[in-house]
């Protein structure tokens, strides 16, 4: 695991107080593309360990047979 995904989430946040009330828009970071699932993986698939590959082999297989029973393989 690198740096950039073990960084919480609050580290965003600096300048902000730890209560919210001083959290604006310009706290906020877009992050384009295929940016977002690199930094937040566990977002997309529900984690990072062996869960999360389990999840992702499953989402294949599921749909494969999905195409295959519709008549598009």
């Amino acid at each position: 695991m690198t740096a950039e995904t073990s960084v919480p989430s609050t580290a965003l946040l600096a300048g902000a107080d730890r209560d919210g009330s001083n959290y604006t828009a310009r706290h906020l970071l877009v992050l384009e593309g295929l940016e977002a699932v690199r930094k937040r993986p566990g977002m997309y698939i529900g984690s990072t360990d062996s869960r999360g590959l389990m999840h992702c082999l499953w989402e294949i297989i599921d749909n494969s047979v999905d195409e295959a029973l519709g008549g598009y393989c």
